[in-house]
């Protein structure tokens, strides 16, 4: 051990008591207003929903915190534990020391990570899930989908990893530019072909085939000016009854796509307003800003990983015996959540003040009446808490609470 081996201990504790602290603290604020229904909804949410929705919430907590914990133990076994250290030498020992090897490692403790995963989310899928009313999947069309996943994960995951490790030994010291560049790319790509070539593998997507909806959401389209390669309906119900909208897709590939238990929960009107929110995105260039802030993350954090891989303090910090490109590339992916999980409340700061935004489109755009009664009903189908812990959103939510949230809309 060395003086970075008791930073990166002192962090991972220090992160994973906040962790479930938070967690604690969320489950008590939530349980302790379970038996009544905060008065902006005492006339739109039974007592029983709003209960549902409470014991929903503390199953959820108590499940992820076990994976919390987990999660540090499986990280330093991996780690200080000599996990990795182990890997290396084995797969040097049948492969040599070379990029193959490299690869070898990396898929090593991906496979074992999604392994050890596994139980948490068979367990989250059959049985928390089901226990209150949201599973629709089945075991057959898990094992399908696990398996399509592995597939395309090898498909698209390994020739990028071999490029990367291509990349950090054969191109200098500036290889991390040009692994951004790439990366960059291929992450435009990904985006513009995923609607049709990836997103079909898992879920059936058909047309929009209700005339009058159909009608009312292309006049809104036209409204906004969004151009759209198409409406459609995906086959959420197949695997869960929660419902959503989205647009996915890049340039011409842009598609409206709405889960087909949204479409029987709504009525016309409030799926209008539910998409003119989701067109607040476009049309306020969320999603352009968040590509930009994720290449800007990783620019600094391939740049990063550059400067930590020439060093030996890093590795043997880490538990492992000698340096090369795969071992940085694992330990540097393995051990950044630990030094970046201080920036969650500023990433979830961003995210509300966008659903802002939003959400001040829809109103300009629909009746906002029409879209508080949507998130009413959504919260409700949902069993989303209407009571989280302040300080627990402030840190997680991507959302802003639903009662601040349908107060501004009253107001707009």
């Amino acid at each position: 051990m060395n003086e970075f081996s008791v930073l990166f201990l002192v962090l991972l504790g220090m992160t994973t008591v906040l962790k479930l602290w938070l967690a604690r603290r969320h489950a008590a604020h939530v349980m302790a207003n379970r038996d009544r229904v905060p008065q902006q909804f005492v006339e739109k949410i039974p007592l029983a929903s709003h209960q549902k929705a409470a014991d929903y919430t503390k199953a959820k907590v108590h499940l992820n915190s076990l994976g919390i914990l987990l999660d540090v133990i499986v990280l330093l076994a991996f780690t200080l534990g000599g996990g990795i250290n182990w890997l290396d030498g084995l797969w040097r020992e049948q492969l040599g020391d070379g990029l193959i090897s490299g690869m070898a490692i990396i898929a090593s403790v991906i496979l074992i990570g999604a392994l050890i995963d596994l139980p948490f989310s068979l367990y989250r899928t059959f049985k928390l899930e089901a226990r209150f009313g949201f599973n629709k999947m089945t075991l057959k069309l898990f094992l399908s989908d696990l398996v399509k996943q592995a597939l395309l994960a090898a498909a698209i995951g390994l020739p990028i990893v071999l490029a990367a490790l291509w990349m950090m030994e054969r191109l200098g010291n500036r290889w991390w530019l040009y692994a951004w560049l790439a990366w960059s790319a291929f992450n435009l790509i990904l985006l513009a072909v995923y609607p049709t070539w990836i997103a079909p593998l898992f879920n059936k997507f058909t047309p929009l085939d209700n005339a009058e909806l159909k009608g009312r959401i292309e006049r809104l389209l036209q409204k906004c000016g969004f151009q759209s390669s198409g409406l459609f309906v995906m086959d959420g119900s197949l695997r869960s009854s929660h419902g959503n909208a989205y647009f996915t897709g890049f340039g011409k590939n842009k598609r409206v796509v709405f889960f087909d238990t949204l479409l029987n929960s709504l009525t016309g009107s409030e799926i209008e307003a539910v998409l003119a929110h989701e067109l607040g995105h476009f049309k306020r260039r969320h999603v352009i800003k968040r590509i930009v802030l994720t290449f800007v993350g990783s620019f600094i954090f391939l740049w990063l990983l550059a400067q930590l891989m020439y060093a030996p303090w890093f590795f043997s910090g880490l538990g492992v015996e000698r340096s090369s490109t795969s071992l940085a590339l694992i330990l540097f992916f393995l051990t950044l959540p630990v030094f970046t999980y201080l920036l969650h409340p500023l990433m979830s700061f961003y995210s509300r003040k966008q659903e802002f935004e939003a959400d001040e489109y829809a109103a300009q755009q629909a009746d906002a009446r029409e879209l508080v009664s949507a998130l009413v009903k959504l919260y409700k189908d949902n069993a989303s808490t209407l009571t989280p812990d302040p300080l627990h959103s402030a840190f997680y939510d991507s959302h802003p609470p639903a009662a601040v949230r349908i107060d501004r809309l009253l107001a707009a």
